[in-house]
Order: structure tokens, then C-alpha cells, then sequence
């Protein structure tokens, strides 16, 4: 479907013609979408007001939008079904309210997360997200998206941090829920619906979090052992009363790839006050002697280093998957990882990231499946993802979450086929 430029509602957005749209993001949405016609504009709304109206025109003509931010993580998911708008939040980007007595924020959908943290920092305050691609990744695509990363162990994940929103609805409508305080709970399912719904719902375009006080000191302790011994760590520290701010479970292959040796680990993070770390690390080399475990701890740039080799970067050959497993099975299915790739799962949680030969989709899936878990692909090459279901969804919310959709978006133009509804 051509549209024309002069049909576009004249408001305060910029409008490019998808021709002359930058190669880059040209590339990225190519990725993103079905092989179908390309989009027709990107648009760039520097107001609120301005993405509402440019949705509500959208509505009104059956103009399919795939709704983004800086577009890190625009081709996580299920391929976009030809949309013919792609808007970007990037120009959202103000910081609205900083409470800092309160420790909340609110901000605009399009302020990066590497924005916030530099505004924060000063007053000695953090939001504790660790997602992908901190660096380009906003504030609005991390919610759309419920990716943290392993902070989910002392903090939650994203869904637990946000206290207010507001979001476009698909007639162009302004929507509210929650709050901008901590004791505000009016809304909160609204904030939890909108967390992980990847822009098929509305587009977020204001976020109110809570915020913690950047902690005095940092240490990681690394434990490596035979995976029998680390099954056994694992189950005991679950049970302790360490307070790490991140535990992971780590593969063979990925400990192998950190350069750490041939055996399974156990990643800790702990943040305190430096007599508090010291204490805790005691406890855990003491709780892991037995099993004759080594041990290797990491302060500084070390540690800084450390994280950032953990983080997930983007692979044309291999899979980025997100999992979910019992915490009790996390041993067995990182055994079962190596054969594939290399992966990580959150000692508590039994959630992870896992990057793999497209060859272990169907196995690992199964293993995730058959302990109540789900194994979906996030990051694939574009054939691969023409071949295979993303999310392989089996739970039984499937009804209740078709209802949802068309309560929100009952003309489907919000990024159709990126869900599984």
C-alpha cells in the first residue's frame, strides 16, 4: 500500500520517506519484518502529543506501525507482519521528574538507559536494569521488551521497578497507570501488562521508576567446580543467607570462554559495604570447600570487565535465547547447553540467556518445556526465523491473551506477528 506524504497529519514529527530512511535502519527493520513490501516512512514524534496523533491517523487509515526506540532490539521476537509505519521513540527523550528525596524518576520513553544512570549518578542513585546493549537501549524498548539482566537476583526484574506509565492507545488516546510514588499501587497490573508486551499493545511513551542508592563497594566471587559440586553450592546458597545483587549459574563452555577453565560456575556479585563483602565471600568459599570448588575473586576494573564480557552481543551465525527452567533443573540443562553454545541461568530465578547453534532449539526447548519453563528465540538470522515459531508459547494463557489484544488493539495495527497474538 503506497501512502502519500501529504495524507500524514502535519504535526511535530519528523517524516522520512523510506527511501531516503539511513541505511542502518533500513537494514535493522529489513531484519525485523516479513518479506513482504517494505514500510512506507520511519517517523520521528518529538512530542507525545505528536506520536498520539500520528496514531490515531494510523488507526483511521488501517496503517499497520512497528513501534520502536533506537532499535537495539528491534528484531527480537517474531517477524513484523508489513508495517507501514515505523515509529521510533528516540526523540522522547527528557527526563520529566527526579525525586530524589522520593528515589524515584520519571522519564520519557526514548531516554537511554546510559543517559539516566549519568543523571542519576551524581546523587549517588541507580536504576539497577542490566539489559543488552545498555549503551543504545531506552528506557521504553527495555520495558517493551522485560529485559534485565543479572541484577533480577537482589532487585527483580523490570516489571518490579516500574510505578507508572503512560502509553499511546490505538485510537491515538493518552493512557495512564500508576503513579510516580512508591506507595502508589492504583494501576500496577497496567505497568506489569505492558512489561515484555513488545509494542503490540500501545507505545509507551512515559515511565515513572524507583530507584536504590549506588552501593560503597563491589566484589565478585567466581566458583568453579565438577557440575556435581556445583549442584550441590547452588541448592545450599538458595538456602543461606547471602544477599548477592547477582548469582549465576554458568556453563562449562562459557566458563571454558571466559578463559577460567574446564568446569561449571557459580558467578556472585556482592554490593555493600566493603565488611559486609568480605563477610559474605567468607561464608560462601567456606560453604563451597567441600566440594573442593576453586575460587577467584574480581574487584575494579577486573570486575567491571568481568560483567561486561557476560553481556549478550549481537551474532549473525548463532541464536540469542531467552530461557526459563525450574532452579533445581538449571544443572542438568546447562550440561546439556554445551553441546550447543554456552549459557548462563539465574541461581534463584531459573531465568537466562543462552547463545546457540540453531540445531539445539527443538532439544533445549523440550528439556525447558518439560519442567514447566520456555525456551524463546530473541536474536536469529531472518531465515532462520521464517523456519521456526520464536516463541514456541504451550502454556494455556493463549484465550486470555487473544482477548487482550483485541481490547487494546482491536484493528491490530500495533506490531502484528511480533507476539504470538
Amino acid at each position: 500500500m503506497t501512502i502519500q506524504l501529504s495524507s500524514l497529519p502535519q504535526t511535530d514529527a519528523e517524516i522520512i520517506p523510506w527511501q531516503k530512511v539511513d541505511s542502518s535502519w533500513r537494514e535493522t527493520v529489513e531484519q525485523a519484518t516479513l518479506p513482504d513490501t517494505p514500510p512506507s516512512y520511519l517517523i520521528f514524534p518529538h512530542t507525545q502529543d505528536a506520536l498520539a496523533e500520528v496514531v490515531r491517523y494510523a488507526n483511521e487509515n488501517q496503517l499497520a506501525i512497528l513501534p520502536c526506540g533506537n532499535a537495539s532490539k528491534l528484531t527480537w521476537g517474531g517477524l513484523v507482519k508489513n508495517p507501514q509505519l515505523v515509529i521510533s521513540t528516540q526523540r522522547l527523550n527528557h527526563i520529566i521528574a527526579h525525586a530524589v528525596g522520593d528515589l524515584t524518576v520519571t522519564v520519557e520513553a526514548g531516554v537511554t538507559l546510559q543517559q539516566l544512570q549519568s543523571i542519576l549518578q551524581p546523587h549517588s542513585q541507580f536504576l539497577p536494569i542490566d539489559p543488552a546493549y545498555p549503551d543504545k537501549a531506552t528506557l521504553g524498548g527495555i520495558m517493551a521488551t522485560a529485559d534485565t539482566g543479572s541484577w533480577r537476583q537482589r532487585y527483580g526484574g523490570v516489571r518490579d521497578m516500574v510505578l507508572g506509565l503512560s502509553f499511546v492507545r490505538y485510537d491515538g488516546k493518552i493512557a495512564k497507570g500508576g503513579g510516580r510514588v512508591v506507595k502508589n499501587v492504583a494501576g500496577y497490573d497496567m505497568m506489569r501488562l505492558f512489561t515484555g508486551s513488545y509494542g503490540t499493545l500501545g507505545i509507551i511513551t512515559e515511565m515513572t521508576f524507583r530507584l536504590y542508592p549506588i552501593p560503597e563497594a563491589s566484589q565478585t566471587l567466581l566458583l568453579t567446580g565438577k557440575s556435581d559440586s556445583i549442584a550441590v553450592v547452588a541448592k545450599s546458597l538458595r538456602q543461606s543467607g547471602v544477599t548477592p545483587t547477582a548469582a549465576e549459574i554458568l556453563s562449562t563452555s562459557l566458563v571454558k570462554s571466559l578463559g577460567n577453565g574446564q568446569e561449571m560456575g557459580i558467578l556472585l556479585r556482592f554490593q555493600s559495604i566493603s565488611e559486609s563483602i568480605s563477610e559474605q565471600i567468607r561464608q560462601v568459599k567456606e560453604l563451597a570447600q567441600p566440594k573442593n570448588c576453586q575460587s577467584q575473586i574480581y574487584s575494579d576494573l577486573d570486575e567491571i570487565q568481568l560483567w561486561e564480557k557476560l553481556q549478550v552481543g549481537k551474532n549473525n551465525s548463532d541464536l540469542i535465547c531467552k530461557i526459563g527452567i525450574s532452579p533445581s533443573e538449571s544443572i542438568r540443562f546447562l550440561t546439556k547447553v554445551n553441546e550447543f553454545g554456552t549459557g548462563m541461568v539465574n541461581l534463584s530465578s531459573g531465568l537466562g540467556k543462552i547463545v546457540i547453534k540453531k540445531q539445539g532449539i527443538k532439544e533445549l526447548r523440550s528439556l525447558c518445556q518439560s519442567h514447566q519453563g520456555f525456551l524463546s528465540v530473541l536474536e536469529a538470522a531472518k531465515l532462520i526465523k521464517e523456519k521456526i515459531d520464536p516463541w514456541g508459547y504451550n502454556g494455556n494463557a493463549l484465550e486470555i491473551m487473544q482477548k487482550l489484544k483485541q481490547k487494546f488493539d482491536p484493528n491490530q495495527i500495533f506490531s502484528p506477528n511480533r507476539l504470538f497474538v
